[in-house]
C-alpha cells in the first residue's frame, strides 16, 4: 500500500488551504509549546527552513523559550520578535501544542489567521485552518508529510529542513520504538533520508553524553522507587539539581532509562521547579494508558507519553497510587 499517497489524498484539501495562507502572507511567526523537546523544535525550525527555502522574500520568525541544551547546538535559538513586528498582519503557525495555556507565546492570539497543527487530543479551538491528527507519532512526521506533498508538487525540501524534521520524529517516537509508529512514518521517514541526510551524525548529535549526564544517570539509578505494581519513578528537588548541574526541563532526560526493563510497567520523572512552584512529572508506559491519570493532575498528552505536575512531594503517593491503578485495572 502506498501510505504516503493515501494520507496525501485524505489531507489534499486542507494541505492547499494552508499554502493558500502561506503565500498570501507576508509575516509568517512559527509558534509551539513552552518548554521545548525535539519534536517541538524539530516541526518548529523544519518548517521555517522550508518556508525560508521556498519563499525567500517573506519575513519568517520563530518564538519561544529556548532549550537549555538542544537549543544553539541542535538548532538555532530562537528569534526575538517585537510587539511592532506583530502590529503588521501576519500568519501564526502554532506546532505540537494542544492547550493554549502552554503556547510559548500568548502574541499569536494577535495574527489575522491561525494555522494550528498538532498530534495531542484536541482541547482549545484557536485556529482558521487545523489539522489534529493524534494517532501520528510525532508532530514533526505531519508537518513532513505535508511538506513533502507540497516539494512533490512544485516546492523543494533541503538536506536542512529534513534533518531538523526527522530529528523531531525519533525524538518523539523513540527511534521508531512507540506504538504510534505506523507504515507512514516509516515512509516519510525514508523520503527525509533521500534528501542526504547522515543519520549517524544525527543520532550522535543528539544522544552523546558527558560526565554530567553520567552523574546524573548515578543518581537515577541509586535514588529510584518502584511500586508493588511496577510503577517506577526517581524525584528531584531543586537542591538535588543544582548538585548536578541540571535545570528541572533537564531532570525529565533520564526518564525513558527504565523503559526495557521486566517488572517495569510505568515509569516517571519527578522535578522540582520553583518558578512555578511545582514538581513537574513526565510520565512513559509501553502498554498501559497513563494521559487520563495525567488529566487527574493538572496535565495531559498521549495513551503513553504524557506530563502533569504536582504541588509539593506530599502529592506524590496519590499520583502513584493513581498509577498503581492504572496498571491493576488492566490486570484484571
Amino acid at each position: 500500500m502506498d501510505y504516503l499517497k493515501e494520507e496525501f489524498s485524505r489531507n489534499k484539501s486542507v494541505y492547499g488551504k494552508i499554502l493558500k495562507e502561506i503565500i498570501k502572507h507576508d509575516h509568517i511567526v512559527v509558534f509551539r509549546h513552552i518548554m521545548p523537546d525535539f519534536d517541538a523544535l524539530g516541526c518548529q525550525f523544519g518548517l521555517e527552513t522550508w518556508l525560508k527555502d521556498n519563499f525567500p522574500n517573506k519575513e519568517i520568525r520563530t518564538v519561544g523559550d529556548n532549550h537549555v541544551e538542544f537549543s544553539g547546538k541542535l538548532f538555532p535559538n530562537v528569534n526575538k520578535v517585537t510587539d511592532k513586528y506583530l502590529d503588521e498582519p501576519f500568519l501564526a503557525i502554532v506546532l505540537d501544542v494542544g492547550d493554549i495555556k502552554r503556547i510559548a507565546d500568548p502574541r499569536f492570539q494577535k495574527a489575522d489567521c491561525v494555522i494550528k497543527i498538532d498530534h495531542h487530543p484536541f482541547t482549545d479551538n484557536i485556529a482558521q485552518i487545523a489539522i489534529t491528527e493524534t494517532e501520528k507519532s510525532s508532530c514533526a512526521e505531519i508537518v513532513a508529510g505535508m511538506l513533502i506533498f507540497l516539494t512533490k508538487k512544485k516546492y523543494k525540501l533541503s538536506a536542512k529542513a529534513a534533518r531538523y524534521l526527522y530529528i523531531g520524529i525519533v525524538g518523539d517516537n523513540g527511534r521508531f520504538l512507540y506504538n504510534s509508529t505506523s507504515p507512514f512514518t516509516f515512509n516519510v521517514a525514508a523520503e527525509l533520508a533521500n534528501t542526504g541526510l547522515n543519520l549517524t551524525k544525527i543520532y550522535e548529535e543528539m544522544y552523546t553524553k558527558t560526565i554530567k549526564d553520567l552523574d546524573f544517570i548515578k543518581y537515577v539509578i541509586s535514588n529510584y522507587k518502584l511500586s508493588k505494581h511496577g510503577v517506577c519513578y526517581y524525584t528531584l528537588t531543586d537542591k538535588q539539581e543544582k548538585e548536578l548541574g541540571i535545570t528541572c526541563d533537564e531532570g525529565k532526560m533520564n526518564v525513558n532509562f527504565f523503559s526495557n526493563y521486566e517488572g517495569i510497567n510505568i515509569w516517571c520523572s519527578i522535578s522540582e521547579d520553583v518558578t512555578e512552584p511545582c514538581y513537574r512529572v513526565s510520565l512513559r508506559s509501553r502498554n498501559y494508558r497513563i494521559d487520563k491519570v495525567a488529566n487527574q493532575f493538572k496535565g495531559g498528552g498521549h495513551e503513553q507519553a504524557a506530563g502533569c505536575q504536582i504541588a509539593d512531594l506530599t502529592e506524590l503517593p496519590k499520583l502513584i497510587e493513581a498509577l498503581d491503578k492504572v496498571v491493576i485495572n488492566k490486570e484484571k
